[in-house]
């Protein structure tokens, strides 16, 4: 029976394999580069961030949609994770935004641009860059509602006595 077990169990391997491979391919004949691709399948910044400082959302012009999740620290965005429902060009243009601002003042994090997530992807099929516009302004988006004291937290209901009042609720 273990052996039966194993066997699924390699075959379910063979077939991911192959599957991502398959898929690789057809993305890189579709018009994205390596990197974007690498992004799409490893998604390294998908999910949430439980003690997110800031949590925002999006709905893109295609039905794309983006949440955003950030943790700051002493002006500096030390963690960003998205959640993305979309297309490989919502993926890869969210993972590869993270990149450029993780560890980046709020400031300079602000100031990202389409232009610097596409040179981060190093290419994507042209009808898909409004997928890149999307990832930047969720971004943006968390980073004004942040600093405009309108974070999705703000509900959050404060314990009668706060073991650090200077950080009590979010302020």
């Amino acid at each position: 029976m273990a052996s039966l077990k194993r066997d699924e169990k390699n075959q379910s391997e063979i077939l991911s394999k192959k599957y991502a491979g398959d898929q690789k391919q057809m993305l890189l004949d579709c018009g994205y580069s390596e990197k974007a691709v690498q992004y799409f399948i490893e998604q390294p910044y998908m999910g949430s961030l439980p003690d997110a400082d800031q949590i925002s959302d999006m709905l893109g012009s295609c039905g794309d949609t983006m949440k955003i999740f950030l943790k700051i620290d002493d002006n500096t965005i030390s963690d960003v994770r998205y959640q993305v429902l979309g297309c490989p060009g919502a993926i890869s243009a969210s993972m590869a935004a993270v990149d450029l601002v993780k560890g980046k003042s709020i400031e300079q994090a602000r100031n990202l641009n389409d232009g610097d997530v596409f040179k981060q992807l190093v290419d994507i099929p042209v009808k898909k860059h409004h997928c890149i516009q999307l990832a930047v302004k969720t971004l943006h988006k968390a980073i004004d509602e942040y600093r405009n004291g309108h974070s999705e937290l703000k509900d959050v209901k404060c314990p009668s006595v706060c073991s650090a009042p200077q950080d009590c609720c979010k302020k």
